[in-house]
C-alpha cells in the first residue's frame, strides 16, 4: 500500500494551501501553496543565495516571458511548484557527491 502523504497530524506539513505574501517586482502579492511547497522554495532560494522574493521574482518573470501572444499565463503559484518539482527531480537524478 502507497504511503500517504496528506496526513496533517504532528510533524507533518500543511496540506492546504496556505496565503504568502511577498513583494515582488515592487508590489505586493500573495501566492496560495502549501507549506512542503514553501519549504523547498526557501531551501532552493538559500541554496542559490537569493532572498525568497528574489527567487519569486526570477519564476515570474520566466513564466511571463514564455507566453506567446495573447496567450495567459499560468498562475504564479502554479509555477512556483512547476519550479520546486524541476528542482527536486533535477537533485533525485544527480549523482551523490
Amino acid at each position: 500500500m502507497a504511503k500517504s502523504y496528506l496526513y496533517n497530524g504532528p510533524g507533518h506539513a500543511q496540506v492546504t494551501p496556505r496565503r504568502h505574501s511577498v513583494r515582488i517586482a515592487g508590489h505586493r502579492t500573495s501566492v496560495y501553496m502549501e507549506d512542503a511547497f514553501w519549504q523547498e522554495l526557501r531551501r532552493a532560494a538559500s541554496e542559490d543565495g537569493l532572498s525568497i522574493a528574489q527567487l519569486i521574482e526570477a519564476v515570474d518573470r520566466a513564466r511571463t516571458a514564455q507566453v506567446t501572444p495573447g496567450a495567459k499565463p499560468p498562475s504564479l503559484s502554479g509555477a512556483l511548484r512547476l519550479y520546486v518539482l524541476s528542482r527536486l527531480q533535477a537533485d533525485a537524478a544527480s549523482p551523490i557527491s
